[in-house]
């Protein structure tokens, strides 16, 4: 997928990137694929070569003004030349006049924060990265052909900071290990990044099969610290592999139950209720967070689930259908969450392996609808990306999210288990559940 829809970004995007190993390429590549005009800046030196990858640019030199109304294209605001082949960046109070202007006229801004001298790794200096507090997107890249080769000058910029970072010797063989701590430490990746800011982890370079690996083992260790983990190979293909955000879980179990006549969520199956049998499986799959919206029943729903890593929330309005739910588990999601998959309380056939599907697949696309099918039918659970909350949000009475599915095209994952598509809503359905042992 392109870069600019791995990132979600669009005109509001205030955007600092830093770290090694193919940050102009990035940059660029994000600028054209942004609606022009996109105004590209940079806090550090860039080459004139690197300008040159521009549409348009302007040097911007002492106190005068700039009349920035004629920038158009992929428009390039630099500092004077200070050599045959630098130019100055922009001091932070210039970034913030730029900043200014981007807002008013609804253009995109892009900010190069630091230097690496071409390696594919770095490690930040005391000064650096200089990120504007104002920043939106924080994108910190680090390209993986150092992998594998001997931590030096010629492969990592300021090597003696990255190795006590990282753990790794000079001299020795980086490890993918060790390009994971550097980059979740405060004072390497993370370093200056604003509060506010989205993190996002670049894993360029991933040039062959054996490289996109080695990065997707540190995921999970990224997602502790960055909201998106990329794995891309810019420079060869322009491709970014795979997006890996927070996916969380919503489990609907609100409902009075009233056609069975008792609540769903806490018929045992297997010595266990429902409810836990399902949370446990989007716990074991890494969903995160799992929400567990109640209202009609509460406490021995919160008895059946204590000591699970689960969020309640309570819907006051469940009378309503089931169209509230939906809106109040979206409400507990936290900021930046990419994708939520939305589980039944009386659908305890669903697998680990049929969500890490959904999630994985989700990844690599980041479709906006994803649902298991099976003969031909849709069934649940239902992935839904981030970019249908908003239609979710305004859903109303007791409809869930099929209401939507004209707007989005559903992506069918094609599932070879027919006990998939049992719910309860009788006795009799119960009866057909507890009579299979398996």
């Amino acid at each position: 997928m392109k870069l600019v829809n791995a990132l979600r970004a669009d005109a509001k995007i205030r955007l600092a990137i830093s770290g090694a190993g193919g940050k102009t390429t990035a940059l660029f590549q994000l600028a054209r694929q942004l609606t022009p005009p996109v105004l590209v800046s940079a806090s550090t030196h860039l080459s004139l070569a690197q300008v040159l990858n521009s549409d348009y640019h302007v040097f911007w030199s002492g106190d005068r003004n700039i009349d920035f109304n004629h920038l158009t294209g992929v428009s390039l605001i630099m500092g004077e030349p200070i050599s045959d082949d630098r130019v100055n960046g922009l001091s932070l109070q210039k970034l913030e006049q730029l900043r200014l202007f981007a807002d008013q006229m609804g253009y995109p801004l892009l900010i190069e924060a630091d230097g690496s001298r071409m390696r594919p790794l770095k490690a930040p200096a005391d000064h650096e990265p200089p990120i504007p507090e104002w920043v939106n997107t924080s994108l910190v890249v680090a390209g993986l052909s150092g992998v594998g080769h001997p931590l030096s000058e010629k492969t990592v910029h300021r090597p003696e900071v990255f190795s006590d970072l990282s753990g790794v010797s000079i001299g020795k063989p980086i490890t993918i290990d060790g390009i994971l701590k550097v980059l979740c430490d405060a004072r390497g990746g993370l370093k200056n990044i604003p509060p506010q800011a989205k993190r996002v982890a670049l894993l360029n370079q991933a040039d062959n099969h054996e490289l996109r690996s080695l990065a997707q083992e540190i995921v999970p260790g990224l997602q502790q610290f960055y909201h998106a983990v990329l794995i891309s190979s810019l420079g060869t293909s322009g491709e970014v592999f795979s997006v890996h955000e927070k996916t969380a879980a919503i489990i609907l179990a609100a409902g009075a139950s009233t056609r069975l006549g008792r609540p769903k969520a806490l018929l045992e199956w297997q010595g266990k209720p429902l409810i836990q049998i399902i949370a446990s499986v989007a716990i074991r799959a890494g969903l995160s967070p799992v929400i567990v919206v109640i209202g009609a029943v509460r406490e021995p729903i919160l008895e059946a689930l204590k000591g699970l890593s689960v969020e309640f929330v309570i819907n006051e309005n469940w009378e309503l259908g089931q169209s509230s739910s939906i809106k109040a588990g979206l409400a507990a999601l936290p900021p930046h969450t990419g994708s939520a998959v939305f589980l039944l309380a009386d659908q305890p056939r669903i697998t680990i392996d049929l969500l890490l599907t959904l999630v994985r697949t989700h990844a690599t696309t980041l479709d906006p609808i994803m649902a298991p099918f099976v003969g031909g039918r849709r069934s649940n659970p239902v992935l839904f990306d981030a970019i249908t909350f908003c239609d979710l949000e305004r859903l109303e009475g007791d409809i869930g999210g099929r209401a939507i599915f004209e707007k989005y095209p559903v992506t069918p994952i094609y599932w070879n288990d027919p006990r998939l598509l049992l719910d309860i809503d009788t006795e009799e359905d119960y009866k057909k559940l507890t009579e299979d042992a398996v």
